[in-house]
């Protein structure tokens, strides 16, 4: 705890930076406006999360995230949001909100904007996200709806969501990213309007935002041929009471959070590369629309894993090796892991032997996505 025996300090500095960027960023031109009381687990009938009395912020883990799948293919992969897991606090939470207002105070429009016309969807979007850690986080975050005064006990701070842009609010309370998409009115194209995002890897919003769906995934391999049609008709489609969830996922070294073309570090080649240093990087999405606005959100958190933990993962091992060897060329050049491969896949086949050995993977296993996609057996043991 002794790199966060000064949080306070720091945290108040980089949010007066944060916000004198922020005054300048807007040329004020976000008005006063009032906080809605509107109860949006009842207009959208997604049902409230069931509140945690008794959640400790520095002692809760992050679900352990393992979306592998084979045979893979490149689709949407979606299934139901869990109504309790539309945001999710661990033990990184401070951490990662210091980490957040540090680098907006740096990069500014790469970390937040927006276009006009995406005012209402953003404090919709802001009054959903504090109805929901209030319900699930109740002694960790209240409002005041009549003051429009926002607690945050975690971080002992208030904030006025009156007079504040909610994406910069949800920069300052909520570790994760938020990007939203509206019609186009005349092309009938969902176009990204409004984000908050600091956990990007190889992209920004400011060279995102104001792009189709199509132009935003266009180094996606197989996106035009496989997944452009069937994601514009999702969207398009898209129910209230339907958010879903999926989870992306690479293979990194270190834990880079946000990392650009131009950074030295961006997929440089390391000569003495151990296997310590490399995680696996899973960043879990929703998509939902919302009520009023009928904007679609977009939302993730970036999870990091050390690659040693697998070792101890029943199937995991066998799974990812199967993916590193056989998958797509076009996937695996995608995803980068030419940097990783020699020293990940010599430690893949000496766990999956280890964990044959054991009895906990039969030998004659024919690989595929497992039941407890996207988790593994025994998982609940990690938390």
């Amino acid at each position: 705890m002794a790199m966060l025996s000064n949080e306070a300090a720091i945290y108040s500095l980089l949010l007066v930076v944060g916000t004198f960027a922020f005054l300048w960023f807007t040329a004020n031109t976000w008005a006063s406006r009032r906080f809605s009381p509107t109860d949006y687990f009842a207009l959208t009938g997604v049902r409230a999360p069931q509140a945690l009395l008794d959640f400790d912020v520095d002692k809760a883990n992050a679900r352990p995230y393992r979306p592998f799948r084979w045979e893979y293919h490149q689709t949407m992969s979606l299934k139901s949001m869990d109504p309790d897991r539309w945001v999710e606090l661990e033990s990184t939470y401070r951490e990662r909100i210091h980490q957040r207002m540090e680098l907006y105070a740096i990069h500014n429009k790469k970390i937040i904007d927006w276009l006009p016309g995406s005012e209402d969807a953003c404090r919709e979007l802001m009054e959903m996200v504090i109805q929901f850690v209030c319900a699930r986080y109740p002694r960790q975050f209240q409002m005041d709806a009549a003051s429009g005064l926002f607690r945050n006990d975690i971080l002992n701070i208030v904030s006025d969501t009156t007079n504040i842009h909610p994406l910069l609010f949800l920069l300052q309370h909520i570790p994760e990213d938020f990007l939203l998409t509206q019609e186009d009115k005349t092309s009938g194209l969902y176009v990204f309007r409004a984000g908050v995002s600091c956990s990007s890897i190889g992209w920004n919003v400011s060279t995102k935002i104001g792009l189709p769906l199509a132009d935003i995934h266009g180094d996606v391999p197989d996106y035009k041929e496989k997944m452009e049609f069937s994601m514009n008709r999702f969207f398009t489609n898209m129910k209230i009471d339907k958010p879903i969830q999926r989870g992306s996922w690479g293979i990194e070294v270190g834990r880079p959070l946000f990392l650009q073309e131009e950074d030295p570090d961006y997929r440089v080649h390391v000569p003495d590369l151990k296997l310590r240093d490399i995680h696996l990087r899973v960043d879990w999405q929703t998509l939902r629309r919302l009520p009023k606005s009928r904007a679609i959100c977009f939302n993730f958190k970036a999870l990091f894993t050390p690659i040693e933990q697998f070792r101890t993962e029943p199937f995991i091992p066998r799974l990812l090796l199967k993916i590193l060897r056989d998958g797509k060329p076009s996937f695996m050049e995608y995803k980068s892991f030419s940097h990783v491969e020699g020293i990940v896949v010599p430690a893949l086949q000496e766990w999956v032997k280890e964990q044959e050995d054991k009895g906990w993977v039969p030998a004659d296993w024919k690989e595929r996505t497992l039941d407890e996609d996207p988790f593994f057996p025994g998982w609940e043991s990690k938390l």
